[in-house]
């Protein structure tokens, strides 16, 4: 069985990674088994860093970040090896011996067969693609937000610093429109704004939750309201993520969320809630609210500012 022992008693096996270099990884916690690609040569640099769920952020060694089918594909890989061995060397005993005289018996033996196939498989297409800020980790997730799996940092604040990028590029091209389109896009940028920092603003209440005062109230906190966030916020965690802001910042965030709702819900018209919560002059009521282009890059800057504040709050 010459073939056979020169397979030796172990196998290293490749993983193939798809077309655009990712290999595919599946957390081990049964609960979770949440699934997610990265890409080999990015990241964290050395051998041996534990692993990351992307999704609920339990960390392990890497071997145990296999997915079911590369198990079943290398499981298949050395028994395609292992049977096409045994079949070189059962071929190796054919015989044909061959009838004598007259009445002679011949006998002979003839091997036939191939080994067992290789399961092959295909890494699935993910939702959203992210490069880590910290350790520039390559990896793809279903989904928006998630741990890196390299660093384990929450990415929910990049995604805000890119949503209000992409907010800023939408303000570029309302330059070049005529008034109405300028203004439509101009609105919805700030309806763009407000939706990223609520977003935003859930995910990392979200994440820290069991350092809250009740978990589960704290991963229910919504920020399009902000002043009521903040005051929840400070409920939960006891942190004031406004104070990273000066008092006139503040308010223009109040400001700009106030012009949002009412573009949303009211059309644009000015209500008595408006006012009272603006403290804007009683003469604006039924009229229609105005919002610029610069205010609105004002909003950007100030909310960066703000999400950062909140995050590094929370993550110390």
């Amino acid at each position: 069985m010459k073939h056979l022992r020169k397979l030796g008693s172990q196998f290293s096996i490749s993983l193939p990674p798809d077309e655009e270099g990712f290999i595919g990884r599946e957390c081990p916690v049964p609960e979770c088994e949440g699934y997610f690609k990265l890409q080999p040569g990015t990241g964290l640099k050395g051998e041996n860093h534990p692993c990351h769920c992307p999704y609920c952020g339990q960390g392990a060694g890497p071997d145990k970040f296999f997915t079911k089918a590369q198990l079943e594909y290398a499981k298949s890989v050395v028994m395609h090896e292992v049977t096409g061995a045994v079949l070189k060397d059962l071929k190796a005993l054919e015989f044909n011996h061959r009838p004598r005289g007259t009445f002679g018996i011949g006998f002979s033996m003839k091997v036939t067969g191939q080994p067992t196939a290789i399961r092959h498989y295909c890494e699935p297409k993910l939702e959203t693609e992210v490069v880590c800020d910290k350790c520039t980790l390559r990896y793809t997730i279903y989904g928006v937000f998630g741990f890196c799996p390299d660093c384990a940092v929450h990415n929910s604040l990049q995604i805000l610093n890119k949503n209000l990028e992409l907010v800023q590029k939408l303000l570029a091209v309302a330059e070049a429109q005529d008034a109405p389109a300028a203004q439509h896009l101009i609105e919805n940028a700030l309806e763009d704004c407000v939706s990223a920092f609520d977003g935003f603003g859930r995910e990392t209440c979200r994440v820290f939750a069991p350092k809250a005062a009740k978990p589960e109230k704290a991963a229910e906190i919504r920020f399009q309201n902000i002043a009521a966030a903040r005051y929840r916020v400070k409920e939960q965690f006891s942190v004031d993520f406004a104070a990273t802001a000066t008092a006139a910042d503040w308010e223009h965030i109040l400001c700009a969320f106030q012009k949002r709702h009412l573009l949303a819900h009211k059309m644009g018209v000015v209500d008595e809630d408006f006012l009272l919560a603006t403290g804007d002059s009683p003469t604006l009521l039924g009229r229609k609210i105005s919002i610029s282009a610069s205010e609105v890059l004002d909003l950007v800057a100030r909310l960066k500012h703000l999400g950062a504040g909140l995050f590094r709050s929370l993550e110390t």
